[in-house]
């Protein structure tokens, strides 16, 4: 188990896998719970945000991921041991092994190598096909137009009842929907696309990628979706449909003509019961989300006290000008408050309805801090169709609170920072805020620069009074 040389059996990887894991996330959740008093589940291990950004890490974290990576460290070394063996003994590229690394695409990996059969094993023997799979074979065509056009469709299928499955049973946009969908697609495609002979690899990853762009528009055709969500996907639904396009073209190649296709069958079936269980399994071990600040700034070259008016309330914003706000996302209009001091509700309208914030903090004329109770929707959906609700729209990204703080600078003129504090509610994390920090950031900039417009004009009024 330390040596990188060698081969293992898949009923022993499986036993080695299942027993390591086991002895491994019992070490993490008792270190967890007994030295460091938080709680780990089985989906920690999902969020690379906490465990491969230890740099930017506050102080008080530093402590307890190292410690939870310094005990990963010999696992991971025993992981790619066994992997590497397997991989040899299966007759698949060693590099597949990179995979191993990969979240959920792990999982993924791990179950087709416990399928999968010895290559020496399989090549004394040549089983002749059984009923079964002799009328499965007739229903995948031989020449190449065909079987890709079979294998995309089945794909197409099964993958558009597993999202449903997510988003209308389960409630949940996680991993398995956004990892997990893509690689099935690219890895099922492809399989069944080289069921009766080996395709290249370009040929592969066209099918792949064809599968995943169909998934794509079907999901807005039969309206699961918008075109924009649709668009901010793409990126990561392309990367994984490839990876499964790659390994699947590895596996297709190795058992080419061999056995009739027996590990196909096993392994497309497998691979389609892992999706939903695994969406399953996230939603059971789901866990709240993180509640982190976008905060962007100006200068204004005005007094804090002429800035702070135009904080608390300001009147309707010019239309705006940036495709982003054409294309859907909610964008502010004006700002409206009920009363003075703590207790006051401002009410920020935007373009999908009103955010109503209680104030918090009323530090006139320095800070200005209140909650969320209530928010409309982050965005109106692009579709051919007038309307179409999903329910991402709604509660998966949460303005949890904000402020506004004025700082007089030594010139006279004012800086100005707006924060939000938010929380997604959608998988992987990291990925999602790719996209919505700066859709925040340039919400905010929209309201600073017209705070930044009334403030100076009025400044400049009243120093042009003051000179006559």
């Amino acid at each position: 188990m330390f040596g990188l040389h060698g081969v293992v059996s898949r009923g022993r990887y499986a036993l080695f896998g299942v027993v390591l894991f086991f002895i491994k996330h019992n070490l993490d959740r008792l270190l967890a719970a007994f030295v460091f008093k938080r709680e780990w589940t089985l989906t920690s291990y999902w969020k690379p945000s906490n465990i491969f950004s230890l740099p930017a890490l506050p102080d008080a974290e530093v402590p307890f991921y190292g410690a939870m990576l310094a005990v990963a460290l010999v696992f991971i070394w025993l992981g790619v041991v066994l992997t590497l063996q397997r991989l040899r003994d299966a007759g698949l590229p060693l590099w597949l092994v990179v995979f191993f690394f990969a979240p959920v695409v792990n999982l993924f990996l791990f179950l087709l190598l416990c399928l999968l059969p010895s290559a020496s094993a399989q090549s004394e023997t040549v089983k002749q096909p059984n009923n079964w799979r002799r009328s499965l074979g007739k229903f995948v065509p031989t020449n190449q137009v065909g079987s890709a056009g079979v294998g995309i469709a089945i794909t197409l299928l099964l993958s558009l009842a597993a999202t449903q499955f997510s988003v209308i049973a389960l409630e949940n946009y996680g991993w398995g929907l956004f990892v997990g969908v893509p690689f099935f697609i690219g890895l099922v495609s492809v399989l069944v696309y080289g069921y009766h002979a080996e395709r290249t690899v370009g040929a592969c990853l066209l099918v792949s990628l064809i599968a995943i762009s169909l998934f794509g528009a079907m999901l807005v055709l039969f309206a699961v979706e918008g075109v924009i969500c649709i668009v901010m996907a793409a990126p990561i639904g392309f990367v994984l449909a490839v990876f499964g396009g790659v390994i699947g073209y590895a596996i297709q190649k190795r058992i080419a003509t061999v056995s009739h296709n027996a590990p196909t069958l096993r392994v497309c079936a497998a691979m389609f019961a892992l999706v939903p269980l695994l969406m399953y399994a996230e939603k059971l071990e789901q866990t709240a989300p993180r509640v982190l600040p976008v905060k962007t700034s100006v200068v204004i070259n005005a007094t804090p006290a002429r800035v702070w008016r135009h904080v608390v309330s300001f009147s309707e914003l010019p239309a705006p000008t940036e495709m982003l706000f054409k294309l859907g996302y909610a964008y502010p209009l004006r700002a409206e408050i009920e009363g003075r001091g703590v207790g006051a509700i401002r009410h920020c309208v935007f373009s999908t309805g009103a955010f109503v914030e209680p104030i918090e903090v009323w530090d006139e004329p320095r800070l200005l801090k209140f909650s969320v109770t209530a928010q409309p929707p982050a965005m109106r959906e692009l579709s051919p169709y007038a309307s179409i609700k999903t329910p991402h729209l709604d509660d998966y990204l949460l303005s949890r609170g904000g402020q506004f703080k004025l700082t007089e600078l030594a010139d006279g003129r004012t800086l100005l920072e707006g924060t939000t504090w938010y929380e997604v509610k959608i998988y992987p994390e990291d990925y999602w805020r790719a996209w919505s920090d700066p859709v925040i950031s340039r919400i905010h900039s929209r309201v600073l620069e017209h705070v930044k417009r009334l403030a100076e004009a009025e400044q400049t009024e009243a120093e042009q009074t003051a000179r006559r």
